[in-house]
């Protein structure tokens, strides 16, 4: 399996809500830095997994409609906790979107998986990976 990395991060507050979540149950901040991993089986006709610039576009999108939110205030998290591990899924699931429709060109409709890393410190992080 091929596969392509492209990064970069996000600044977001949030609470959560359970007695798990001790004193994160308050408002906080929390600075993601996040990868985004492109996989397929096999090289498009260019020789390549996905365009890196497209790509590196794409994610970009996707954090810029979440950075610098209260995740809180945001009607599509109503009721949610925003976790490290829902918002992994949040990205990958909103890139795959972005795949169907185009927007990483035709040779992505090749791809066959999307992962997504949000490195929440330099000893802890979670990850989502889904087929498309």
């Amino acid at each position: 399996m091929y596969s392509i990395t492209v990064r970069d991060h996000m600044m977001i507050a949030h609470s959560f809500r359970g007695d798990v979540f001790g004193p994160a149950q308050r408002l906080h901040g929390a600075t993601f830095v996040v990868d985004a991993t492109f996989r397929r089986g096999e090289l498009d006709a260019d020789g390549i997994v996905v365009d890196i610039g497209a790509a590196t576009q794409e994610l970009s999108g996707v954090l810029g409609d979440l950075n610098y939110r209260n995740l809180d205030d945001e009607p599509a998290f109503a009721g949610i906790n925003t976790s490290t591990e829902m918002l992994a899924r949040v990205v990958a699931d909103r890139l795959a979107e972005r795949v169907h429709a185009g927007a990483l060109g035709e040779g992505a409709r090749g791809l066959e998986a999307i992962s997504v890393t949000l490195h929440e410190s330099h000893v802890a992080w979670a990850s989502y990976e889904r087929r498309l």
